[in-house]
């Protein structure tokens, strides 16, 4: 199995054969004592923080994939047997277990999943015998909860609960008749005769193994991982699946930083982690060794070749075949909030290097909700837990869409920012759970009053929700926006004061002085209902709702902060009361006007769905009534919080090191600077 190489000897730069990646280090330099007790102090600010689990968890999981190593042997030994092959093959029939992401990295923190692989032989497939036999079997289990299979995602996977542990499991069928207990899944021959869905699965071992090959000491690039992806979460940029970077983009990143500072100890791996990245010139890739064609017939990363490659802003490109680049779902907006916070991370480590910050300040969460003056909100509701699990599972897959069309249909000049955090009213008893965006014009733009209508592109959007094969009556959704007043006091951490509205008029009076805010926009969304001017709001006859309340039902619009619980009969009450605890707010005398619409969504249509099937999204907090309500129009005065990029040093050596990483594969190739992608254009 993998193992890390050990390179921290020092060697003439002329050698660069020596060391592993695609140029040689930037410096071979060795820690001093400050640099010592720094890393001392990172290490137990860590431990501090909780990051890692104790021995008796660490035992549990040993036992958790002990069991259900033995249960999927028995699976294949009875698979083995009922498909009639003969008793001696019955007898050998094995599959092989293995973990991969942070567990196998050895980054994983406390309540942590575990990424794990199933490697069965060739006669036992994926979609039935993985899917629904050993779904079955797993189902009766006791130790087993909240088992959710999903055949259709990018990589097929199982996801349960064992014995409390969460568990992410992964089926390759290989092309052998028996699978040996020591089988070796690093070497090239695995790949042979299989699908692209047994490859992606294979990939996220084959991966991890190879990224412990490849760094110069496994400690410290463990430390620094488990360092960087703490500080990811905490700024609000550790999401794959929203558009950000997830455990193996932070992984491939930090083991460049290794390479390139082979002697480094972590605090200055750290440190020299946000120098590089901060310099970086994307979309240049990011490798942990060149990029090999094993001609076995699988598609890699090459711009050259591949036109879709070649709108990849933020490529990090996995280091085993075949190579991928393992950050495709980064986006123009995305990219600008990394970017943002890479110079956020990069300004304290330059002041903890000369002792005028500690480890504290690096780790200070960012304030979302004070970054923006505008949002959308994603509200999701469904009749019970599990329901809400698989609902919001998919929602939440489609959100960077949002993020993408919002982009397009706006060439770029509003930028959305998914913040990959769900938030849901303690008040409010019935599954719920809502996403936020931030919204913002594109820095340097300086027209007032522009609007941008994304009512089309809501639109497409909730179409696209509406494909859900498995809605079902009470999976509801509703997207809406709002004002930064009216964000509710629950979705700020414990014990951190939501700003005042004095605050946010005292913020308006700078802006126009310093330009710090962003001018003001108007963002509109489509009316769906009939209003009559009273603040009350009719469904049309052509959207029809599984569990929309009886007519004449009415419920007062709910506060965030509320002490009271609210019962939630029904989604779109839920919905349509429970949204914007600023909804009364009187109009503020502003030159612009926003009309506040509601508009609902049917993710599935019936006889009485009109043709066009569009699906709809929800602005501001209204009350649903009888089929004589109407919607009020609002005015609200809109300024929107941009975060200006600082200029810092160039450092030596970074942008010829970019420029020059795989130039083959750039040369000749137009790697864009914006994505505009429709839907069906983006994995």
């Amino acid at each position: 199995m993998a193992g890390s190489v050990g390179m921290g000897r020092a060697a003439p730069r002329s050698s660069p054969k020596r060391y592993a990646g695609t140029d040689p280090p930037l410096s071979l330099a060795g820690p001093t004592v400050a640099d010592l007790q720094r890393t001392a102090e990172l290490e137990k600010f860590l431990v501090e923080a909780g990051l890692y689990e104790g021995k008796e968890e660490s035992a549990k999981r040993e036992e958790v994939l002990s069991e259900i190593g033995q249960i999927v042997k028995e699976w294949v030994k009875q698979l083995t047997s009922k498909k009639g092959y003969a008793e001696q093959l019955v007898e050998r029939a094995n599959a092989v277990l293995f973990t991969f992401g942070s567990y196998r990295l050895g980054v994983h923190g406390p309540g942590a999943d575990i990424d794990t692989l199933c490697v069965g032989p060739s006669y036992v497939n994926r979609e039935e015998d993985f899917f629904v036999t050993l779904h079955g079997i797993l189902a009766e289990k006791e130790e087993v909860t909240e088992l959710q299979p999903v055949p259709d995602a990018h990589v097929p996977v199982l996801k349960f609960k064992f014995r409390g542990i969460s568990i992410d499991l992964l089926y390759a069928s290989l092309s052998l008749s028996v699978i040996p207990a020591d089988f070796d899944i690093s070497q090239g021959s695995v790949l042979c005769d299989v699908d692209e869905a047994t490859v992606r699965s294979l990939n996220g071992c084959r991966v991890a193994d190879q990224i412990l090959r490849l760094v110069p000491n496994a400690e410290n690039f463990r430390t620094t991982l488990r360092c960087l992806k703490y500080w990811a979460k905490r700024r609000g940029v550790y999401s794959n699946i929203t558009g950000f970077l997830g455990g193996v983009n932070w992984a491939l990143l930090v083991a460049r930083v290794c390479q390139l500072y082979p002697n480094a100890v972590p605090s200055m791996l750290v440190s020299r982690f946000f120098r590089v990245f901060t310099q970086w010139q994307w979309p240049n890739p990011v490798m942990l060794c060149a990029i090999e064609n094993d001609d076995l017939g699988f598609s890699i990363w090459d711009p050259r070749k591949n036109p879709r490659d070649r709108n990849h802003l933020m490529p990090i490109i996995t280091p085993a075949y075949p190579c991928m680049n393992s950050s495709y779902n980064v986006s123009t907006s995305t990219l600008r909030v990394i970017m943002e916070q890479f110079q956020f991370g990069n300004k304290i480590c330059q002041e903890i290097d000369v002792n005028k910050a500690n480890w504290d300040a690096l780790f200070e969460p960012f304030h979302f909700f004070e970054a923006y003056r505008k949002f959308l909100v994603v509200d999701i509701v469904a009749e019970d837990d599990d329901d809400l699990r698989l609902w919001k599972g998919w929602i939440e897959s489609r959100l960077r869409q949002l993020t993408l069309k919002i982009e397009r249909d706006t060439k770029g000049i509003l930028q959305c920012h998914p913040y990959p955090c769900e938030y849901s009213d303690p008040a409010i008893e019935c599954a719920h759970c809502a996403f936020y965006m931030g919204l913002s014009r594109k820095e340097g733009l300086k027209k007032r009053g522009q609007q941008f209508d994304i009512r089309g592109t809501v639109d497409e959007f909730m179409r696209e929700i509406g494909m859900y094969s498995l809605w079902k009556p009470g999976m509801d959704l509703a997207v809406t926006h709002v004002r930064r007043e009216q964000v509710p006091s629950y979705v700020f951490e414990q014990g951190y004061k939501k700003p005042s509205p004095t605050m946010y008029a005292n913020q308006q009076e700078q802006s126009d002085g310093d330009g710090t805010l962003c001018p003001d926009l108007d963002v509109q969304l489509k009316r769906k209902y009939d209003s009559d001017g009273d603040g009350h709001v009719e469904l049309r006859k052509s959207v029809k709702r599984a569990s929309v309340s009886l007519p004449g039902e009415e419920t007062p619009p709910h506060r965030g902060n509320s002490a009271s619980k609210v019962q939630c009969d029904s989604p779109v009450k839920l919905v349509s009361s429970a949204l914007c605890s600023g909804a009364q707010t009187s109009p503020s005398h502003d030159d612009v006007n926003f009309e506040r619409t509601q508009l609902t969504s049917s993710p599935h249509g019936s006889e009485d769905t009109s043709a066009s099937g569009t699906s709809c999204a929800a602005v501001g907090a209204i009350v649903l009534a009888d089929e004589s309500s109407k919607l009020r129009t609002m005015t609200v005065h809109t300024a929107l919080e941009c975060m200006a990029l600082k200029d810092e040093t160039k450092l030596d050596g970074i942008r010829s090191l970019a420029s020059s990483n795989c130039a083959e594969f750039l040369e000749g190739a137009v790697l864009t600077e914006n994505v505009h992608l429709s839907g069906d254009e983006v994995i």
